[in-house]
Formats: structure tokens, sequence, C-alpha cells
């Protein structure tokens, strides 16, 4: 079992930058990509990208546009979402997942077995 707890939401403005963490515990990490998604109200649950913990190498949803940044920090056992120049579309809950990592990097929330509870971002313009 991999347990994950979300922070750093809030409400912000338009144009802002944000840090969400991710921290993780119950199994070592060494085996997992970390991912995050996102759903709007009414909406699918959305994928933004994703880090392997193994090698740190990252995979992001093309529409991202290199606003969003994942990294991580394995003295803490924390995956960070760097968001830059947010906008009022940007408004989500945003989820970490985790998965055990093979020879993909897969975007679809069925393929991820843990779950955080998610943390509510609000973009106000």
């Amino acid at each position: 079992q991999v347990q994950l707890v979300e922070s750093g939401g809030g409400l912000v403005q338009v144009g802002a930058s944000l840090r969400l963490s991710c921290v993780a515990s119950g199994r070592t990490l060494s085996s997992y990509d970390i991912a995050w998604f996102r759903q709007a109200p009414g909406e699918e649950r959305d994928f933004v990208g994703l880090i392997r913990w193994s090698t740190a190498n990252t995979f992001y949803k093309d529409s991202v546009n290199g606003r969003f940044a994942i990294t991580r920090d394995a003295a803490k056992n924390t995956v960070y979402l760097r968001k830059d120049s947010l906008k009022p579309e940007d408004t989500a809950v945003y989820f970490c997942a985790a998965r055990q990592s093979d020879m993909w990097y897969l975007p679809h929330p069925s393929d991820y077995a843990y779950w955080g509870q998610g943390t509510q971002v609000t973009v106000s313009s």
C-alpha cells in the first residue's frame, strides 16, 4: 500500500504561481511512477504529468505547454507540482496518484492504484 497526501492548494489570482505537494508513505517509491491529475467540476479526471521516481524522468500532457513542472525530493518522499501563469481554467481539484513503474508512461486514471484525497485550486480573475 502507498498512502498519498496532497497539500498546497488555495485561492490564487490569475498569473500567479503555486506549488502543490504530494507526500508518499507506506512503500519504497523506487519502483513507482507518481502522477498528477486534475478534475474540474462536471469534467473527467485529466492527466497533467508524472515523474518516475527511480530516474526522476518526467512526462507531461501536451497541452500543459511548459507551465507545469513536476519534481521530487527523495529525502522527504515528496513530489511537487509547480504551476506558473495560472489561468481560470486551471481551477480544479488536483490529485496525485501512484502506480508501479514499467516500460510505459501511462496517462489514464484507471492505471493508477493509489490516490490522494485531492487539493482544491481556485484561480480568480
